[in-house]
């Protein structure tokens, strides 16, 4: 099936947190018991930011997975849904989209039993299969980089599975949560090699474990009732709603019983469904307030993400390197607003070691990039160039809504697969402008719209003196 992502970018209910049973309502509670209006919107602040992620993992699952009226609709849980395309200007469901791979997708339900995803053997090009659990936790890979080139099947089980790796598996990866999103990037070298990726993305499978054990009896998970995504609950005191549900489907780890406690307070326990609909006026109030807070707290950590504990950063000369928003649960458990602000961004970041990603909004001069008032120069000393396992590339994008630029040449990324023209002393100079810098130069052209944009670095697989310090490309200089 053809996929379509919609990111900015479950069957079955088992209650595996160990707060409260499916259906539960919310504990009636006493005067003393009940919080402060203040304390209310504190603890709305925290608990918002904690669920953030959660609801936007949920809104794209809800939409690709679930509601089969939805544009972006793409597959059924268990089952691989394809961008057999090239993504261009056309394509506007997520903001900052690559033009470097194909994208494979599905939502797996873990529930009755595990999955087993099944590649083929990839030696000529890289890959990768990104688990991300419902924290936004990216807690496996199967790729160029983790697993190699070989074919191989892989488990993804759930919290609830007590069973062992079959002999025909290479390895079990574990969620912690019932339901999983997996998407599979798989490297493209341009419009004329989309026909092989086609033929590779056929041989992504992804079977029931009974399936592929040989077994005729294959468990059901019971019927669940998914609640619609709506946005504006999503941020009013409405969220706990959605927050008590989705704590249904995850494991809460020792270390965040305290946090659950708190949480508490203001109904927010597994299973409490429309546990907002019984806070007091004033106690609504306060949450609703809290929200706000937890809001702007997420939008300014991104503004600012030197101070987003956890997260590693450099800027200079107009480029801005970050790392440490998104990885496993053991590495960004209690990085709870990192992790919010990481979903603000965009949904489904790598581990600084599958990619990195530096951003340039800026000239040498640290005036914004406008391709209608000025023309762009970008210098690569051959010590410049990045050091990358697989490939690196810069993709153009229009602002304010942060999507590729028609053009003319239909160019809408550049990088070390591009057919490049380089200096003899191995340099590279890159024209970044509206207008065509000519027949001599327009192999290292990378059109701009006719106004304002932002530049997005990508480099696959990093070595590690990319990621310490953090490389940052050369400016980029405004030319007469």
């Amino acid at each position: 099936m053809k996929l379509q992502i919609s990111i900015i970018a479950m069957a079955g209910l088992l209650v595996i947190s160990a707060c409260a049973k499916e259906g539960a309502a919310p504990s009636s509670q006493t005067a003393a018991e009940a919080p402060t209006p203040n304390e209310a919107s504190a603890i709305a602040e925290e608990a918002y930011i904690y669920a953030f992620p959660m609801m936007e993992n949920y809104r794209t699952m809800y939409t690709q997975a679930v509601d089969k009226t939805a544009p972006g609709y793409g597959a059924p849980f268990n089952e691989f849904a394809h961008k057999t395309e090239l993504l261009g200007p056309e394509f506007k469901d997520i903001v900052r989209p690559n033009n470097d791979t194909m994208y494979s997708f599905a939502w797996l339900d873990l529930r009755a039993q595990p999955t087993v995803i099944t590649v083929p053997e990839i030696k000529d090009r890289y890959y990768s299969v990104q688990l991300v659990d419902m924290f936004t936790h990216n807690f496996g890979y199967i790729g160029t980089r983790t697993t190699g080139s070989e074919a191989g099947s892989y488990v993804i089980a759930g919290p609830q599975w007590e069973g062992t790796k079959p002999g025909d598996a290479k390895a079990v990866f574990r969620s912690e949560s019932n339901f999983v999103a997996c998407i599979i990037r798989t490297e493209v070298d341009g419009p004329d090699d989309v026909a092989a990726v086609l033929e590779l993305q056929k041989q992504y499978r992804v079977t029931a474990m009974n399936v592929f054990l040989g077994r005729s009896r294959v468990p059901v998970a019971a019927g669940i009732t998914f609640p619609a995504y709506d946005p504006s609950k999503a941020k009013s005191a409405a969220f706990i709603d959605l927050l008590d549900f989705l704590l249904m489907q995850v494991v809460i780890v020792p270390e965040e019983q305290e946090l659950m406690r708190r949480f508490a307070m203001i109904g927010i326990r597994a299973g409490a469904l429309n546990a907002s609909r019984a806070l007091s006026a004033e106690l609504r109030d306060a949450v609703d307030a809290g929200v706000g807070q937890g809001i702007m707290a997420i939008a300014q950590s991104m503004q600012d993400p030197s101070k987003v504990e956890g997260a590693t950063t450099r800027a200079d000369h107009g480029w801005q390197g970050m790392t440490g928003i998104f990885g496993p649960g053991e590495v960004m458990r209690t990085k709870y607003l990192a992790r919010a602000g990481a979903a603000m961004l965009g949904l489904y970041g790598n581990d600084a070691a599958e990619a990195y990603y530096p951003v340039g909004n800026t000239d040498a001069a640290g005036n914004p990039f406008d391709a209608s008032k000025q023309s762009y120069v970008m210098r690569f000393e051959k010590h410049e160039l990045p050091q990358v396992g697989a490939f690196w590339s810069m993709t153009m994008y229009g602002l304010p809504d942060q999507l590729m630029v028609a053009n003319p040449i239909k160019r809408y990324s550049i990088g070390d697969r591009s057919k490049l023209q380089y200096g003899e002393d191995g340099s590279l100079t890159i024209y970044i402008q509206h207008e065509s810098p000519g027949k001599k130069k327009a192999s290292n052209w990378l059109p701009a719209p006719d106004g304002v944009f932002s530049l997005q670095f990508r480099m696959y697989l990093p070595k590690p003196e990319a990621l310490d310090p953090l490389y940052l490309p050369p400016a980029v200089k405004a030319i007469d």
